[in-house]
């Protein structure tokens, strides 16, 4: 498959925990871009601040070649303390689930 532009990130560029924060996806930007720190940065917070308000607004967000989140409504549902085993009635609420796409279970699954 094609590279398709896609900057890589090694597992030296993530932290101890390898998890990938704002700031390593805004230094890929600058690096890839040629953006300034603060540019790239703002980029990054921009396209976040763009899917947190869609999301926020209902919709779902589509990244193509990476997944979809998805709003899902959930019903009012009886629970069950478990240490007491007393029911629970547990509130309706909206929820958010991620489906990855074939092109991203694919590399996980290449590892």
């Amino acid at each position: 498959m094609a590279d398709l532009g896609i900057a890589r990130i090694s597992n030296n560029e993530l932290d101890a925990n390898g998890t990938l924060t704002r700031a390593d996806l805004a230094d890929v930007v600058h690096r890839k871009l040629g953006l300034s720190r603060a540019e790239s940065a703002g980029v990054v917070e921009r396209v976040l601040h763009h899917m947190c308000h869609a999301l926020s607004e209902g919709a779902n967000v589509k990244v193509s070649g990476f997944g979809t989140f998805i709003l899902r409504d959930k019903g009012e549902r009886v629970g069950r303390n478990p240490k007491t085993g007393v029911e629970v009635p547990i509130a309706p609420r909206r929820v958010m689930t991620f489906r990855a796409s074939q092109i991203m279970r694919d590399r996980i699954a290449r590892g």
